[in-house]
């Protein structure tokens, strides 16, 4: 066996070191303030089995064959394709195997040289990522703050693109898209909204928080991902036509990649089928509104990010002491991570607590019963 290089070897003992070490585990039988499957749309059988009968419908194969652009594409992505564009009121729609090929695709590919994306302070890696690909100049702005936004777009220079997200999902609070979405109009630059934790939670029938607020007209492209409250896996880039045509010719995630298989495209049409009937938002909803209300009786709002959405983050300074209390909450059958150094700045150590429609009163009072012994 070969040597392993000593300066990877090196990265490796420093995050031991730190307690920050990431390490894969498989789901246990505890309860679910975890995952992002808000919904509960993976274990909804009613989405599998309908995705089942449409693959059957037409085709058998397991694969799709190829890239989109060569044997890939089937009648059937340019049915969901058609069918998401309807549903959140774009122009177009292009679909993308994961949300983290839709930001890398849409980024590198439209920031240009002479370019300036200015991008908010917690946006997602993914994101920044795909601006580290392009050949932009790259600007962050603080938090949420429209006046440190407005002093950047001032020093920039050529097409000027602004990246927020609706719901940022290590906070779980969301934008003041009302106001950036002005600033960005008057100020002749173009917006960009990551949809990925509003989509199915905010809205009507879940359509995200752009369509709550009528603004699709305003946005330039939005991102939508299926791994969150749709429970199934891929992406959707929403915007022109023009825009889809040029993701086509020149994003490098959707061209030289494996399209989607049939069952994917066939989970991702049921799924949102189900959005138009299924009352698991509003048990969401509800849920939501009693954890805060939960947290209020308990004296625990003040040690909460503020949020509306399903993503609430307990903020507890340190490696050793959020995974201590997360291991404490393990034991008591709760499935609650911790979220440490480096994906969070040191000192803002949390846990990111997930709340979905099928975590029962019950269950959500005695989390909180916990955390407010700690």
């Amino acid at each position: 066996m070969l040597n392993f290089p000593k300066n990877l070897n090196r990265k490796l003992t420093q995050r031991k070191e730190n307690n920050s070490l990431r390490y894969i585990s498989s789901k246990k039988n505890k309860i679910d303030f975890s995952s992002n499957d808000y919904l509960g749309f993976s274990r909804e059988k009613s989405i599998s089995s309908s995705a089942e009968k449409l693959i059957k419908k037409f085709s058998n194969i397991n694969g799709s064959t190829g890239s989109r652009l060569v044997s890939g594409t089937h009648e059937l992505h340019e049915i969901v394709e058609n069918q998401l564009s309807k549903f959140h009121n774009s122009d177009a729609a292009l679909l993308y195997n994961s949300g983290y090929d839709a930001n890398i695709g849409l980024f590198s590919s439209v920031l240009q040289k002479g370019d300036t994306i200015i991008y908010d302070e917690l946006i997602h890696a993914s994101i920044r990522d795909g601006i580290r690909l392009s050949n932009a100049k790259s600007i962050k702005f603080k938090h949420n703050s429209l006046e440190d936004l407005k002093k950047k777009i001032s020093r920039s220079e050529g097409t000027i693109y602004i990246v927020i997200e609706s719901v940022y999902s290590m906070d779980g609070d969301s934008a003041p898209i009302i106001e950036i979405s002005a600033l960005s109009k008057k100020k002749n630059c173009l917006l960009i909204v990551d949809e990925a934790h509003s989509n199915g939670v905010f809205g009507i029938n879940g359509a995200g928080i752009v369509q709550e607020f009528n603004l699709e007209k305003e946005i330039f492209a939005r991102i939508h991902t299926f791994g969150k409250a749709l429970g199934c896996h891929g992406a959707v880039v929403l915007g022109s036509e023009q825009l889809r045509e040029y993701l086509i010719n020149f994003s490098r995630s959707f061209i030289y990649t494996t399209a989607a298989s049939l069952h994917s495209i066939s989970t991702i049409k049921n799924a949102y089928d189900q959005l138009q009937t299924t009352n698991s938002i509003e048990k969401l909803r509800s849920n939501i509104i009693y954890f805060k209300e939960t947290l209020s009786k308990n004296n625990l709002s003040s040690s909460f990010i503020e949020s509306s959405s399903p993503i609430h983050c307990y903020i507890v300074s340190g490696n050793n002491r959020v995974k201590k209390i997360s291991s404490i909450l393990q034991s008591k059958g709760f499935d609650i991570k911790p979220i440490l150094t480096p994906t969070v700045p040191e000192g803002e150590e949390r846990l990111r607590i997930c709340l979905h429609s099928y975590n029962t009163h019950k269950e959500i009072e005695a989390l909180i019963t916990l955390l407010a012994k700690k």
